[in-house]
């Protein structure tokens, strides 16, 4: 029996791709479990140095959740303190390298969930984007806590009120989408990002992932001491020293272990 979820390594990236083509990649507990592994298993090996997240073929990125069977994976049922989708995010939360998103096709609903748990997103020019909930009678809460950051208020209510889809050049007009290509040019973008991230320093990457998330809600007194505590400590690492050194001798630093940081 083939996986709902299927990973490939390529080069210093873990593609992961929900592989429910025929039900337009839509999400199932199943699926948001078997990506959450996966991102568990990117974040221990430290020469994977970026996750790709996508979906088979070339119609749909994500559909949303799967309500064949007439409810989906964005609720929880008495027993359960969370949901399937919101122990993904928490995992993602916490993750410590970037998160490329490979928007191959429709993007809708919970779709639009997994967009938001991504750091840097590239899409193709067929691509579409919605949220469509309140035609079926809820409201894109978990969306909202995602893209609320992410996009003006104005835009938010637009599509969490309107219902209607956009097209991809839309979407990046919204701040949703980073790059806009053609089908033919999206892996190569995708590609050329991971490059560009490998070239990185891993530990520069992940106390910046970090500081960013943790300064989300603070006050301008409260983020500045923090970032100037940040920057005395990641400049004192084994990797600011090497880059400063790599720098000055005009070569391409060389990134062989990733350091271990409380």
């Amino acid at each position: 029996m083939t996986s709902p979820v299927l990973t490939q390594r390529r080069g210093s990236a873990l593609w992961v791709a929900i592989n429910r083509e025929e039900r337009r990649n839509a999400l199932s507990e199943e699926v948001l479990d078997l990506i959450g592994r996966a991102v568990d298993e990117a974040d221990l090996d430290p020469s994977i140095r970026s996750l790709v997240l996508t979906g088979a073929g070339e119609k749909a990125f994500c559909a949303g959740a799967d309500l064949s069977k007439g409810q989906g994976t964005f609720t929880s049922g008495s027993d359960e303190t969370t949901t399937g989708f919101g122990r993904l995010a928490r995992r993602c939360h916490t993750f410590t390298k970037p998160i490329i998103g490979r928007i191959n096709g429709a993007c809708v609903a919970g779709g639009m969930s997994l967009l938001g748990l991504c750091d840097l997103v590239v899409a193709t020019d067929r691509a579409v984007f919605g949220l469509p909930e309140v035609r079926v009678g809820v409201f894109p809460m978990q969306v909202l806590v995602f893209l609320k950051d992410r996009m003006i208020p104005a835009h938010f209510n637009e599509l969490a009120l309107l219902g209607e889809r956009i097209s991809a050049h839309r979407a990046a007009e919204m701040g949703l989408v980073n790059r806009v290509v053609s089908a033919d040019e999206l892996d190569q973008v995708v590609t050329e990002w991971s490059d560009l991230i490998r070239r990185g320093s891993p530990s520069a990457i992940k106390r910046g992932r970090y500081a960013a998330k943790a300064m989300e809600h603070m006050s301008f007194d409260q983020a500045l001491p923090f970032a100037e505590t940040q920057i005395t400590v990641t400049s004192r690492t084994d990797e600011a020293r090497e880059g400063i050194a790599a720098f000055n001798e005009k070569r391409r630093p060389s990134w062989d272990t990733e350091e271990v940081e409380s």
